[in-house]
């Protein structure tokens, strides 16, 4: 073995070689906590879909995805419970300006159903029938409309919890959609994702330093895989419960100490409101459930009375001339096929109001006003259940990362320690 205190034939570049070692350690150190850290973060939310031979066993998915039904319980009770309801959005609307949003293109839609429907059955009579009886009977079906619509908003708003499934859009919406549960939590939780992985670094270069200073002194086999176990335990939980605690401002002499999450919790409150009124709670989707939802329904239901009545009302001056002609039951199958046009053009009629009512609701304004507003509880169950039931495996996965870069210390950089003094490493010859 070669003397290391000798300074001729080399001695001096082995010398720096074992002192490059050393210092290696805390890098080596601070290398596995980021890492460990940063692969852990991807392991929440990818893959999105199951990848292996055997689930859950052998193979993974990201642990969001995996917990989409519980994730997405999780948010539809923190925005419809904490932050807006069915009432309020309507509420918001007024059934007269709406009315007066629809009115063109409710006035082109019965000018254009009333036409086809009486083309296609009675082509012969509808022309043979007067101008002026025909212009009049649209003229009395375009000024029913805006009642119409008045009446159909005021019974949505009287009868919204039964005409409206808020959770269930929500519900609907993200399941529809599997990256928009991990762009909440990407996009709101970026920054305590970003410090999650630094701190692994910086956390693992002090653990290191400890290391190395330890190894100086006391060079037992297992004591790299150990440390390097410590580190991707120690770096994950330590960024964790940095993020979340405390929840409150707490004052150490002149400093203030405060979880990550809550002290940005104005911006936070800003992403998450922002992103839930841009991407969920929109004017589009929102219609959508009304006219598709499990409720639609009772809207149709709505819409075919209120329409019959304008059919039956506008049609009065020349119902006479149509019942003798066709007969009350040919009458009522015209009408009812008009309420079935009606129905079936409701989605691009209603489009029109869409400007209107993102203004009205005033949904992002509201959630961001609401979330800033929460108490710390109410705010860490925005983020916190993505972590929380299964950090564990987070952890563990940074430990086990640790234990094998240990190993790999051991065996590559330091080896050679082993073999001199007590002629190998156990285990390995």
């Amino acid at each position: 073995m070669r003397d290391p205190g000798r300074c001729m034939d080399g001695s001096f570049l082995y010398l720096s070689l074992e002192t490059w070692k050393y210092i290696s350690m805390p890098v080596i150190s601070a290398v596995v906590g980021y890492v460990t850290n940063v692969v852990a973060i991807k392991m929440m939310f990818h893959p999105i879909e199951f990848i292996g031979v055997w689930k859950p066993w052998l193979g993974w998915q990201g642990i969001v995805p995996r917990k989409a039904s519980k994730m997405t319980g999780i948010s539809v009770d923190t925005i419809t419970e904490s932050l807006i309801t069915e009432a309020e959005i309507f509420n918001r609307l007024d059934p007269a300006r709406v009315a007066d949003e629809l009115e063109e293109p409710m006035i082109a839609l019965t000018d254009e159903i009333t036409d086809t429907v009486m083309k296609r059955h009675h082509p012969a009579l509808w022309e043979a029938m007067p101008l002026v009886v025909r212009s009049q009977v649209k003229r009395r079906v375009r000024a029913q409309a805006p009642t119409i619509i008045r009446e159909l908003m005021n019974e949505v708003r009287t009868n919204v919890r039964y005409m409206f499934d808020l959770k269930g859009m929500i519900t609907r919406v993200l399941v529809r959609e599997k990256n928009l549960l991990n762009r909440i939590f990407l996009e709101t939780g970026r920054n305590e994702f970003i410090f999650i992985g630094r701190s692994g670094a910086y956390f693992g270069f002090a653990f290191g330093i400890v290391q190395m200073l330890i190894w100086v002194f006391f060079q037992a086999w297992w004591l790299l895989p150990l440390f390097g176990l410590l580190v991707g335990w120690a770096t994950n939980w330590l960024a964790l419960k940095m993020i979340f605690n405390p929840k409150k401002p707490l004052r150490i002499g002149r400093f203030k100490i405060q979880g990550l999450f809550f002290k940005r919790q104005q911006e936070v409150a800003a992403d998450y409101g922002s992103l839930v009124a841009t991407q969920i709670l929109t004017p589009q989707n929102i219609l959508e459930e009304i006219l598709t939802g499990p409720y639609a329904e009772k809207l149709f239901a709505l819409v075919q009375t209120e329409v019959q009545r304008a059919i039956d009302s506008s049609a009065s001056v020349a119902r006479p001339f149509v019942t003798w002609t066709l007969g009350s039951a040919d009458y009522e199958r015209i009408k009812a096929e008009a309420v079935r046009e009606v129905v079936a053009r409701m989605p691009e009629t209603l489009s029109h109001m869409t400007g209107y009512a993102e203004d009205a609701m005033a949904i992002q304004e509201t959630l961001i006003t609401r979330l800033q507003n929460l108490t710390p509880l109410q705010f860490e169950g925005m983020l916190r259940p993505a972590f929380e039931e299964d950090e564990w495996i987070l952890i563990a996965v940074g430990a086990a990362l640790g234990l094998a870069v240990g190993w790999f210390q051991l065996i590559v950089l330091f080896s050679s320690v082993f073999v001199d003094r007590f002629g190998g490493i156990p285990g390995f010859g």
